[in-house]
Formats: C-alpha cells, structure tokens, sequence
C-alpha cells in the first residue's frame, strides 16, 4: 500500500526540471558574493516582490531571526499575532540570538486585533520598548489562514504612525497571494523587511529568501555567516530556487482545491475541521486523542502530523489527484478501527 503523505508541503521532491538545472548551474562562492545564480536568484526574488534587494538563506527560520537581528535593540519586544511561527516554533531564537521578547496579540483566524495591537505598544521607560511589529501571512497555526488586504494596510499604517519597522513572515506568501487572486508583491509592499520560503509550496529542496532594504544587506549578510548561513557554491541550490519562484506558484490553486475537497470529506466522516480555516492548502482536525489517531491513520497508509493538539493534513504539489478520495476512505477506516 503506498503511503499517502500529509504531513507538510515541505516533503515535495525536486521536479526533474529542477534536478536539471541543479546538475548544470553555474557556480561560485557566495560568501564572496561571487555565485551567479545566487545572485540571479535574489535579484529576481527583490524584482518580483516589490523590494530593493534579498539575500538567499538556508531555512525560513533563519532568515526571520536575521530580521530580527537587524531590527531590534537588544532587550526589546517583537509583536506578533497569537500562534505565530516567530513565537511557537523557533525554539525561543528571538531571545537566545536578538535578546528580544516576543509579545503576541490575540488574532482570530491568524489575522491581529488591530485595538490589541495598539494596546501592546510599550513606548517605555519602564517597559520593554516595542522594536518591531510582525505579521505572518499565510498563518499557520491558524489554519493556513490569510490576513485581509485592509487589516495588512491598517497595520503598516500604525507601524508607520509609530515609527516602527515592520517584518512579514510570509513562509507561505505566494499561497496568500493565490487565495486573494493578486501578486504577491502586492503583499510583501510597505513591509520593512520580508521572508518567503522556497522549499514549502513552491517545491524547492532548500532555501528561504529574505527581502530587505540595500542599506541593510551588507549587516544581514554578516548576522547570515554569524548564524552559521554562509555557504559556497550555493548555486546548485539557488538553481531549484528560481523554478519554484517562477513554476512554484502556479501549482498553488490546485493544492487549495485539494485542501476544501479533504476538508469537505473530513466534515462528511465526522471530524470537527472548521470550513473558514481551510483557505489554503491545510486542514486542521481536532480529535480526542491525537496521536492514537495519528497511529490508527499510520496504519493505514495515511501520514499526517499534530500541531497544536490538532491534527494536519497539507496539501502539496506531489500529491495525485486520487489520493485525496483514497485518503479519506483510509481516513474512514481509521475512524472504524479500534484503537491498539
């Protein structure tokens, strides 16, 4: 029986195409800036997204801790919606690495309480002072869910109004961009600095991007190298780079039509999954015992993950289109089984 794995959008493998141009890149040292691909690869990622320059990193998480780097006074706070990637799962980076701490507001749905938000600023003396306002976009704790284009201006403009620099995590910004019908340059625009990641929808193997200002890129590649993040002949990587940014995303509708198919057939089995959270490629279930159910799923040839006391499936570019009915009969004989 071949498994059917939902466990991430990170487990695609490189397409032929990608395995190609990874064979036949052109190559240098980047620590140098001397890597041609490298350097195609962030010039088109800047182009496409609306900012004057990126630099090409190993994971999504360094490259939000790099931001952070660069935007915070050590000692000061980082604001992020509740649920937040920056807050729930960087293993406490932002106060081992910046010395920051991280303050997070209620968000409904991923998107932040705009009154909370305003509420959460600590002007000082005699508190941390705000440094930084972060937005993620898609969230995923959330659902994989999408911050309306309003709530994203209203927060640039109160980052604005305060004098604020603004980080957007958008690991999964091209499906945000899918689900709202615009480029996503539309919604990396007003942020101070941005990260987008190649290797979750877009189907790269490696690879996050940040987008930054030129004035603060000489300082980002030092805290990249600091981190541990200089590499070498990193065009063999950048090479899959560039056809996810330019393939990758129009792969996107198709795992969001899988994602409401599975959701509508998990609703139909009895799983409590929330149709509003299912806007993109995930589907969150919640179920009385998690990893029993996980095990019975196993059992029969379904992978998913637990997150947040919830159970996961993702959506992504290797999957066939049977799968997701063969899953949810698989699905329904798990339900059926008895746990071990």
């Amino acid at each position: 029986m071949r498994p059917i794995d939902l466990r991430s959008d990170t487990l695609t493998r490189p397409t032929p195409a990608m395995r190609r141009a990874m064979a036949e890149a052109e190559v240098g040292d980047d620590v140098y800036g001397e890597d041609p691909t490298v350097n195609r690869l962030e010039a088109l990622a800047a182009e496409m997204l609306g900012l004057e320059s990126a630099l090409f990193l190993p994971t999504g998480t360094m490259a939000n801790q790099v931001a952070l780097l660069l935007h915070l006074p050590r000692g000061a706070e980082v604001v992020v919606p509740e649920g937040a990637h920056l807050y729930e799962y960087e293993l406490g980076a932002p106060a081992l690495l910046a010395g920051a701490l991280v303050r997070p507001v209620p968000a409904p749905y991923g998107v932040p309480d705009l009154e909370a938000l305003q509420g959460a600023l600590r002007p000082g003396p005699f508190q941390a002072p705000t440094g930084l306002l972060a937005l993620e976009n898609t969230h995923n704790l959330a659902g994989g869910t999408v911050v309306p284009l309003e709530v994203q201006e209203a927060f640039l403009r109160l980052a604005q109004a305060h004098r604020l620099p603004t980080h957007l995590d958008g690991a999964r910004l091209f499906n945000a961009a899918t689900f709202l019908g615009v480029e996503a340059a539309r919604l990396a625009r007003g942020f101070t600095t941005a990260m987008v990641s190649l290797s979750k929808g877009l189907g790269a193997p490696v690879g996050s991007l940040l987008l930054l200002p030129k004035a603060l890129l000489p300082e980002a590649r030092r805290y990249r190298k600091l981190l541990g993040g200089g590499w070498r002949q990193a065009g063999v990587l950048a090479a899959a780079g560039l056809l996810a940014l330019t393939e990758g995303p129009k792969h996107l509708e198709r795992d969001h039509a899988l994602a409401r198919t599975l959701a509508q057939g998990l609703l139909r089995l009895g799983l409590e999954v929330d149709p509003q959270a299912v806007q993109t490629n995930m589907v969150y279930a919640r179920v009385k015992d998690p990893q029993g159910f996980l095990a019975r799923l196993r059992a029969q040839g379904v992978l998913a993950g637990a997150v947040g006391g919830r159970v996961r499936f993702v959506t992504h570019r290797d999957l066939r289109d049977e799968e997701i009915p063969e899953a949810l009969r698989r699905v329904e004989a798990a339900l059926q089984a008895k746990a071990p």
